[in-house]
């Protein structure tokens, strides 16, 4: 009798990240990761995201040790900065009034553990413009809670669609996982795709 090939977790609640993987067409399990996601002192943003989404998948792989794990970390980053999730609705308008009518970097770092060969880390960056953003426009997106759970504050799959003047590389890694670089993980890995 053959062995169980391995499944895929996605060390991720993320229902965007989940939405993704579906529309993909790609079979996964989720599992959050427990980690620490605190920057430490002086840590590039680059640097932040790689070792958070190795730390996620090397988290979770322990929990599955004979399956294929997927995690991510998805930062906004401007003139250096690193824009997480707001911490509360002044957070997200600071963040906002940053990002109107500038131009800036949606970096993922996405890592996939396989069983026996390790955890691979790879990286996608999507540059994004956004126009003019009115105080009204900020306030009324915030109200409507849209940005509260977003790195950068904001979602391009929503109702920031309409700011962005251009978007030069892939679009669902700004929505949080890009799927093209995924789909090439897993193949080469051997995980079977339909």
């Amino acid at each position: 009798m053959s062995p169980t090939p391995p499944k895929l977790i996605l060390a991720s609640s993320s229902p965007r990240r989940q939405q993704l993987l579906r529309e993909a067409g790609i079979p996964f399990t989720a599992a959050a990761a427990e980690i620490d996601e605190t920057p430490r002192n002086g840590e590039e943003a680059q640097a932040y995201a790689l070792r958070i989404a190795q730390e996620k998948a090397a988290s979770v792989a322990r929990r599955f040790p004979r399956d294929m794990v997927l995690a991510a970390d998805t930062i906004v980053v401007v003139d250096g900065e690193i824009l997480g999730k707001p911490r509360d609705q002044q957070d997200a308008a600071r963040m906002l009034r940053l990002l109107s009518g500038r131009t800036h970097y949606v970096f993922t770092a996405v890592s996939l553990a396989v069983p026996g060969r390790g955890v691979e880390t790879r990286t996608c960056t999507t540059q994004v413009d956004f126009r003019e953003l009115k105080e009204g426009e900020i306030q009324e997106y915030i109200a409507g809670g849209e940005p509260m759970d977003k790195a950068g504050a904001y979602a391009i799959q929503g109702d920031a669609a309409r700011w962005v003047t251009r978007l030069e590389g892939e679009h669902s890694n700004v929505v949080g996982l890009p799927l093209t670089l995924v789909a090439q993980m897993l193949r080469v890995s051997g995980f079977p795709q339909s």
